[in-house]
């Protein structure tokens, strides 16, 4: 066995080697006691970096966001002007009216059904279709121009079905078209 005096001795014989063993001891001590602790820190660093890109992002997709809210609402401003309002079946009628003074055809049946009831699956939905059913007289070009101004008008209008009939007494008579439609609306 060695005594104080010696152990001394040694020590001081062999500084740098008694500072390294003891300072590899020290660290050897360190990484075992705090080994458990990384895991825990690359999830966070994991976590970090994922909210670093997704903020990134938002950053860069930013960078437009005024100028593409403004176009959004000058969209839905448009898109404002263009729907029919159910509630408001006279000026509703007027636009078919237009239509007629427009073209030279003569309006025989003008109606606006009422709205169907939206399926309970569809959820709660901001626009309906307003139905109406028309019967013109004219001639095919007149009948042709209306049909096309229909089709070409401001309006989001859908032709559900179509029934074109001539007499078949008079030759120059004029022709009738049955139209049932949908145009776009709120309730």
């Amino acid at each position: 066995m060695m005594t104080n005096e010696e152990l001394l001795a040694l020590l001081k014989k062999n500084p740098i080697g008694v500072i390294c063993g003891v300072l590899s001891l020290a660290l050897g001590a360190g990484i075992y006691f705090r080994s458990d602790e990384v895991p825990a820190a690359e999830a966070e660093l994991a976590q970090k970096s994922e909210e670093g890109a997704r903020l990134a992002a938002n950053l860069q997709n930013a960078a437009q966001l005024k100028e593409q809210n403004d176009a959004l609402t000058i969209a839905e401003k448009e898109l404002e002007s263009r729907l029919m309002h159910a509630s408001q079946t006279l000026t509703n009628l007027q636009f078919f009216y237009k239509l007629e003074s427009d073209t030279g055809v003569k309006m025989t049946v003008n109606s606006q059904g009422s709205l169907a009831a939206a399926p309970k699956s569809a959820g709660k939905t901001i626009y309906s279709i307003v139905p109406f059913t028309i019967t013109v007289q004219g001639s095919i070009a007149q009948l042709v121009d209306y049909l096309h101004r229909l089709e070409s008008n401001a309006r989001y209008c859908r032709v559900v079905s179509v029934t074109c009939s001539a007499p078949t007494s008079e030759r120059g008579a004029p022709i009738t078209l049955a139209l049932n439609l949908e145009l776009l609306g709120v309730p």
